[in-house]
C-alpha cells in the first residue's frame, strides 16, 4: 500500500514539474518573440518590362535570404493604375516612367527619385518599307502614352528631319498590341519600352530605325521613386533597400543565364527577345544628375508634358544612393 502511495505522488510531482517547465518554456518563447526584430516589408510597384530588371533580381536575392527587410513586388497592367497606387499610398514606391512621376510631383505628390531603372534601352521599330524618317509622312505611328520618354524619343526624330506632329498620325497603343498591330499594317513605327520593341525586330515583322542613344545619348526613360514620407519614417530602411538595388543593377549589367532566368519569372519573353532587349538597355551607374535632369524637363516642356516641372533639387533626392560603398 505504502509502495502504491508513493508511486502516485511521484507521478503526481512530474506531471506537476512538466507543466511547469511547459509553462517556462512557453514564457521564454513568448518572451523571444518580443524581443526578436520585426522584418517590415517595402512594397513597390511595377509593369512587367525589361526596364525594371533591377527590381526583379533584388526581389529574388533579398527574399531568397531576408535580411533587414523584404520586399514585396506589386504589379500592375498599365502607368495609369500604377501611378494612382503609389499616389495614394498603397505602395512605398515604384519603377516608372520617369514622366509620370514628374507630372505627379508638379501636382503635388511627395515624391523622390531615388535612382533609375536603366539608361537608355528604347528603339523606333518601323515597318520594313520605311528607310528613314520621312517616310513616315502622313503614316501612323505609336507610343504608349504622350506623357513619355517615347513620345520625347518622336518629337526629336521628327524635328531631326524637319517634320512635325502635324506629319504624322501619332496614335497611343498599349504596349503588347504595339507588334500585333505593326505586322499588320495598322501602324507603319512605333516606340515603346522593352521587350515590345525587340519583339517586332526578332520576328521580321519590323526593323530598328532608331536606338534611343542615337536621338537622345543617355536618354532617360524609367526612374525608381519613393514616397517621401516612406523615406522619412524609415531612413534605415530605406537605406538598405537602395544598397540592395544599387547591387542589383551590377548584377543586371552581366546581362547572364541567371539574371535571363529571373527575368522570366517577371515577364514573358522568348529568349531571343529577351537578348535583343538586354542589348539596348544599359543598367550601370543608376544616379540621376542634375544636367540630365534639365534636359529631361526641357523636353517635357517642348512636348507639352508639363508646364511647370520641379527644380532637381525638389524632385531628386541622391542622398541614399551616395551612402552606397
Amino acid at each position: 500500500m505504502f509502495k502504491y502511495i508513493l508511486f502516485t505522488l511521484t507521478l503526481i510531482l512530474i506531471a506537476f514539474s512538466g507543466c511547469s517547465r511547459k509553462e517556462n518554456f512557453a514564457e521564454t518563447s513568448k518572451n523571444a518573440a518580443y524581443t526578436q526584430p520585426e522584418i517590415k516589408t517595402i512594397k513597390i510597384a511595377y509593369i512587367p518590362i525589361t526596364h525594371a530588371l533591377p527590381l526583379y533580381i533584388e526581389n529574388e536575392l533579398v527574399n531568397k535570404n531576408p535580411g533587414n527587410f523584404k520586399l514585396e513586388l506589386v504589379r500592375f497592367g498599365s502607368w495609369p493604375e500604377l501611378a494612382e497606387a503609389l499616389n495614394s499610398g498603397k505602395v512605398d514606391g515604384a519603377s516608372m516612367l520617369i514622366e509620370l512621376a514628374v507630372k505627379a510631383k508638379e501636382q503635388g505628390i511627395d515624391l523622390k527619385a531615388v535612382a533609375l531603372g536603366h539608361r537608355d534601352g528604347n528603339v523606333v521599330v518601323v515597318s520594313k518599307d520605311i528607310s528613314k524618317a520621312e517616310d513616315l509622312r502622313g503614316k501612323s505611328f505609336a507610343i504608349p502614352s504622350k506623357l513619355s520618354t517615347h513620345n520625347i524619343l518622336l518629337h526629336i526624330m521628327l524635328k531631326n528631319s524637319g517634320l512635325t506632329y502635324s506629319d504624322v498620325n501619332v496614335v497611343e497603343l498599349p504596349p503588347p498590341e504595339m507588334p500585333a498591330a505593326l505586322a499588320e499594317g495598322r501602324i507603319s513605327g512605333y516606340s515603346v519600352a522593352e521587350p515590345f520593341g525587340a519583339q517586332a525586330v526578332a520576328a521580321g515583322k519590323g526593323k530598328t530605325l532608331y536606338e534611343s542613344h542615337e536621338l537622345w545619348e543617355g536618354s532617360l526613360c524609367c526612374g525608381l521613386v519613393l514616397r517621401n514620407d516612406f523615406i522619412q519614417n524609415n531612413p534605415d530602411l530605406a537605406q538598405d533597400f537602395i544598397k540592395e538595388y544599387v547591387n542589383a543593377g551590377l548584377k543586371a549589367e552581366l546581362k547572364d543565364e541567371e539574371v535571363t532566368e529571373i527575368t522570366s519569372k517577371f515577364l514573358k519573353a522568348e529568349a531571343e527577345v529577351l537578348d535583343l532587349s538586354l542589348q539596348w538597355i544599359s543598367y550601370e551607374n543608376l544616379r540621376l544628375e542634375e544636367e540630365e535632369y534639365n534636359e529631361l524637363v526641357k523636353y517635357m516642356v517642348e512636348t507639352e508634358q508639363s508646364q511647370n516641372p520641379p527644380k532637381y533639387g525638389e524632385f531628386v533626392d541622391n542622398s541614399l544612393i551616395d551612402r552606397v560603398k
